[in-house]
């Protein structure tokens, strides 16, 4: 076969970074950056490289497993499929639809196979739907929805265009963004300083991006929310908005002036962490710059203020003329144009609750806070099996550990996944899919959040083996399954000849020519997926361009400044708001965050051993004061414990971290028997999640609130 090189992305984050893979035979020898990428321009991190070991693991699963006791074994295609659907028709049949719960991982979004798994989530017909988006962006979602009148318009900053960058909770140095697509994100912040530009970086930690910054704001775990409010106040106060041309585009102007009058910078200072002084400083240089933008993520959202703070966001980007402008929040104009569409989309906000009534439905779904509860209490509506797509809840959400007790109470468990993991060891099948490295597909979701237009193809490096299924080929013959017998046999092999020709790649060709770009609006000059197919490096698009007058779908098709449950949420926030800041009760007096690495952003790649080699990363970061005063020493064990449970890791001690804060990485906890990833358990390190506690939400999305958890740090 000699020597070839394929183009195409990696897939293992948001940012998709372009790629080069080498292959020599039938292995990948190297994987580099395309220099040809529209939007990566050549770079990649550590992770892309990753790709080529993820698909030569050993480990990697290659065919249908069945748990056997407390081993697995092969089982064939087939038999695997007409097992699943015999006991799930089975469970649908004596309890319901919603007996059958399903939870859909962050993985799935970088494959258009997710097409099929909101398809499968249809039939199910189910009200027990998870997703992780309750565990890292509802927030966003939320305020999006509630200003914009749409989820999906979750606005992008436009780093590449703006005089001042402003980022909150977010670390895109390392993620490179997150519902803001920026590959490279280290150039494009370095080149917003050389331009003459500002960049200010909001984070307890002195993180990757903090470094690359103008300057560091140590924010208090959980003090966004303070901050933002009296960045307000001073804007309004001092007059420092355009008030005529933010009523002209915005409602509730007089609303969010009131319901932000009592937040001074002198109140607001010590629940933030951040003097009066340079809360007033920080609001007057964002009104005066040319162009500016706040960019906030993952870190804040995780809050019990998560929705609140994005909201603030959005309102400070709008009163200062930065929303919807060039070098401030945008919108893009994606070749399958979500956006345009996203306001017709029902979002069932308290359609239904969890059986408790305190979770909500939002985006016809769940908060995943709820899922332990809705499998282990006993009652109608119980979910009693549930099918995983891409993710490991047992490791990435907090459920006190109950969630693997839950998992193993289960009817029946099936679970899409290339690896037996801490969640998917508890399955009765596990359906694993064929490697990244060997699909086609064009990714619709991320140009919708990306930091310029464009469209980019994903070439198969490897012919699939013959024996092999791509994601969505599975989720579609579960899909057939589930069709009531006597139609099945006739009805479900006219499926499945549908599917076979209704390929994600396939719809994703007709959308791209009746979208914005499309041959079907365009003509012969218009794009195709061939046409991208055969710029290996993708097609740009051009600059975002100012359009929310034509997406916005609220009732006066104008911002929505001041929501009123988000008005409620604030007073409740100020008549609760103590005197002084204070400190965790029972002897948890340290606030715990969390962070993120270059080489991990989730529990496959643990496996790799190019992306867990070196030192340890599942550490506590803590400050030398704190370490000091407790007698502990860099590189000891620790027991971290908070009220709900608790750890032991290895102790890093640094200054870069906030006094009173301590941080630790997620996705760890690779101890557990039968897990099936031999690198990932001789280093498992722990599971930070077993310490939060999922009670703890915001009240508003239902996001569980995993960071400003109280612990404290002891040596063992």
């Amino acid at each position: 076969m000699g020597t070839r090189i394929v183009s195409r992305q990696c897939t293992l984050c948001e940012a998709h970074c372009g790629i080069r893979v080498t292959v020599e035979e039938d292995r990948v020898v190297r994987i580099e950056g395309n220099p040809d990428d529209v939007l990566s321009e050549g770079y990649i991190c550590p992770k892309a490289t990753a790709m080529g070991a993820l698909h030569h693991d050993p480990d990697r699963l290659r065919t249908p497993m069945r748990r056997v006791g407390d081993r697995f074994e092969p089982i064939g295609w087939d038999a695997a499929f007409a097992e699943i659907g015999r006991r799930l028709r089975q469970i649908r049949r004596a309890h319901g639809p919603s007996a059958i719960g399903m939870y859909l991982g962050n993985p799935a979004a970088h494959s258009s196979s997710v097409m099929y798994g909101v398809l499968l989530r249809a039939v199910l017909l189910t009200r027990n739907f998870y997703s992780a988006s309750s565990i890292d962006q509802f927030p966003q979602e939320f305020a999006a929805w509630r200003m914009f009148g749409s989820n999906v318009l979750m606005p992008i900053a436009d780093i590449d265009r703006t005089d001042r960058l402003v980022i909150l909770g977010a670390n895109p140095a390392v993620s490179n963004g997150s519902v803001t697509t920026m590959p490279n994100a280290r150039q494009r912040i370095k080149r917003v300083r050389e331009r003459g530009g500002r960049v200010v970086v909001v984070d307890p930690r002195r993180s990757e991006t903090a470094r690359l910054a103008d300057r560091h704001l140590a924010v208090v775990p959980g003090g966004d929310v303070h901050l933002l409010l009296a960045v307000l106040h001073v804007l309004i106060e001092e007059k420092l908005c355009d008030e005529r041309a933010v009523r002209a585009r915005c409602s509730g102007w007089d609303e969010l002036r009131e319901t932000v009058a009592r937040w001074t910078p002198e109140l607001a200072a010590p629940h933030a962490g951040i003097d009066a002084e340079t809360i007033r400083t920080f609001a007057r240089e964002h009104a005066a710059a040319r162009t500016a933008v706040l960019y906030a993520r993952i870190g804040v959202c995780q809050q019990v203020t998560g929705t609140l703070v994005h909201w603030l966001v959005n309102a400070i980007n709008a009163v200062t003329g930065n929303l919807d402008r060039a070098g401030g929040q945008m919108f893009a104009t994606a070749p399958v144009d979500a956006a345009r569409y996203g306001k017709y989309l029902p979002m069932g906000h308290g359609a239904w609750t969890d059986r408790s009534g305190r979770y909500k439905s939002f985006r016809s779904e769940l908060p995943v806070a709820a899922l332990a509860d809705e499998i282990l209490t006993e009652g109608p509506g119980r979910v009693r099996a549930m099918i995983t797509y891409a993710g490991n809840p047992v490791l990435s959400t907090p459920q006190a550990g109950r969630l693997d007790a839950a998992l193993e109470s289960l009817d029946f468990f099936v679970a899409v996944d290339m690896y037996l993991t801490e969640t998917t060891r508890h399955a009765d099948i596990v359906l694993p899919p064929v490697s990244q490295l060997e699909r086609d597909e064009v990714n619709l979701l991320f140009p919708v959040f990306s930091v310029r237009n464009n469209l980019r193809y994903d070439a198969r490096v490897f012919d699939p083996p013959a024996d092999g299924l791509e994601d969505w080929q599975i989720l579609a013959r579960m899909v057939t399954e589930l069709v009531p017998l006597p139609a099945r046999r006739i009805s479900g092999r006219i499926m499945n000849a549908v599917f076979e020709r209704l390929s994600p790649l396939r719809l994703t060709a007709l959308a791209v020519a009746a979208g914005p770009y499309g041959v079907l609006r365009r003509g012969r000059s218009g794009l195709t997926v061939a046409k991208v197919r055969d710029r290996p490096g993708g097609v740009d698009l051009g600059p975002l361009r100012p359009r929310l007058r034509s997406l916005i779908g609220t009732r006066d098709r104008k911002v929505a400044l001041a929501p009123a449950d988000f008005r409620e949420a604030v007073a409740t926030l100020f008549d609760e708001l103590p005197a002084a800041p204070a400190a965790g009760s029972g002897g948890y007096d340290l606030r715990l965050i969390g962070r993120r690495h270059l080489r991990s952003n989730n529990s496959w790649l643990h496996n790799v051993p190019a992306m867990v080699k070196g030192r340890d990363r599942c550490t506590v970061l803590m400050h030398p004061a704190d370490a000091g005063s407790r007698g502990l020493a860099d590189g000891e064990a620790v027991t971290v414990s908070s009220a709900s449970g608790s750890i032991v890791v290895t102790l890093e001690v640094g200054d870069e971290i906030r006094p009173g804060t301590v941080a630790i990485p997620h996705g760890w906890g690779h101890r557990e028997p039968g897990v099936g990833w031999r690198v990932a358990a001789s280093l498992p390190g722990a599971n930070v999640n077993l310490l939060h506690d999922p009670a703890q939400v915001d009240p508003l999305s239902g996001t569980a609130a995993v960071n400003s958890t109280w612990v404290r740090v002891s040596g063992r």
